[in-house]
């Protein structure tokens, strides 16, 4: 064993000897120590692995391994940087360009949660779901969080290769993806049947709330009595513009409120003056529905202000902050959630429909069947079921005449 990892693994026996001390004495005041058992079992299999593992262990990748697992077993949007990786961090580690998706890592390994439209990643024929295995040659398991994100930026025109594993595929596929500067797409208005006005919303960045504002009246304007908002594959923005957004359509109440361990709880209040739109809603969601859209289709749903139309969103709805450790190293954790105004957690629990409507993705495979017959060149559009509903329920009027 070298001197460093000597070094190491006697700091961490200091610091567990210290921890079960602690424990010791505060388990004997307040009569129990069953919180501090895990720490001897820790300390138990550090000492297993100095003696009895097969050869020298690199106690450094030993270290950041349980770190990274410790703190992905709270949330995957956690994550450990060593001295190097947060000065690299401090100095600004991600690119300008991206691949254009929203990606979420969750039981060890990221994945897709949307992709924008006509970006990198869209045009290569990446889809909600898909896991990335690896990125360039390295494995994505032993990755935290932030830096999967920061070795999916880069330059702009630089390349990046994914290993891609798609449901019902044998096998991961490489996929080079040329990364771009990547803009949120548009919003889509339009008019529908009778006065149903129909807004598409792919983002929520910060400001955004005012350009909807705009649209919608807009589209009061052309007549429409009634409105859609569709935030299906919406998983890009500001979190705090959906307490914005949603202050738009509900003139009293909760909208939602923000806590922590350390942070006190946070309420975001209606303000009477800011709600403008009173006409009845109908909300689109689906699985890539994430943050700031959640938030706002969260507090339609309890303010009973309007249906939600779909099934259940992805869950992405936690603050984080980076601390520092005395070593250089440093922790990205999530110190705060946002909650619906019944108190429901967004994070990993997303937001149920009131209405609950399935629409399939169509399978396509990442690795095409050479021998089989090609596609024919029309086919029928798939029938859009949740827009369909939406149109139901807003048609018949089901849904409130005012917030």
């Amino acid at each position: 064993m070298n001197n460093r990892s000597k070094i190491t693994l006697i700091g961490f026996s200091t610091v567990f000897s210290l921890l079960l001390l602690i424990g010791a004495v505060l388990g004997q005041e307040g009569g129990t120590d069953e919180p501090y058992r895990p720490l001897s079992v820790l300390s138990e299999v550090l000492s297993r692995i100095q003696t009895d593992y097969v050869e020298d262990p690199d106690f450094e990748h030993v270290t950041e391994g349980a770190l990274h697992g410790m703190l992905e077993s709270l949330d995957p949007y956690n994550s450990y940087l060593n001295p190097d990786q947060y000065r690299r961090y401090q100095e600004g580690w991600r690119g300008e360009a991206s691949v254009g998706a929203v990606v979420s890592k969750r039981f060890g390994l990221p994945g897709i949660v949307m992709a924008f439209p006509d970006g990198p990643a869209d045009r290569a024929g990446l889809e909600p779901g898909d896991i990335i295995e690896s990125i360039d040659g390295r494995s994505t398991r032993e990755m935290s969080f932030e830096e999967v994100l920061s070795r999916l930026d880069g330059a702009a025109r630089s390349t990046v290769v994914l290993s891609v594993v798609r449901e019902r595929a044998q096998e991961p596929k490489p996929i080079e993806l040329l990364r771009e500067i990547v803009q949120p797409p548009p919003m889509e208005a339009s008019m529908m049947e009778g006065t149903i006005g129909y807004l598409k919303i792919s983002a929520l960045p910060e400001g955004e709330s005012a350009k909807v504002s705009a649209q919608l009246q807009s589209l009061r304007d052309l007549g429409a009595g009634k409105f859609i908002l569709d935030l299906r594959d919406n998983a890009y923005g500001d979190l705090a513009e959906g307490v914005e957004l949603a202050n738009l359509f509900i003139d009293r109440g909760l909208i939602g409120y923000l806590e922590g361990q350390q942070h006190p709880r946070e309420s975001f209040l209606a303000e009477p003056g800011k709600a403008i739109f009173a006409e009845p809603l109908a909300v689109l969601v689906n699985g890539s529905t994430g943050g700031a859209a959640e938030i706002l289709a969260a507090a339609i749903l309890d303010n009973h202000r309007g249906d939600v139309v779909g099934v259940r969103t992805f869950g992405i709805g936690a603050i984080q902050r980076v601390l520092p450790l005395e070593d250089g190293s440093a922790l990205i954790l999530s110190v705060a959630k946002y909650h619906s105004p019944d108190g429901k957690e967004i994070q990993n629990t997303g937001v149920t429909p009131s209405v609950e409507v399935a629409q399939e993705r169509p399978f396509v495979s990442l690795t095409p069947d050479e021998d089989a017959p090609p596609a024919p060149e029309a086919e029928e559009p798939q029938e859009d079921l949740p827009l369909n509903r939406a149109l139901e329920l807003l048609e018949a009027e089901a849904l409130p005449q005012a917030a």
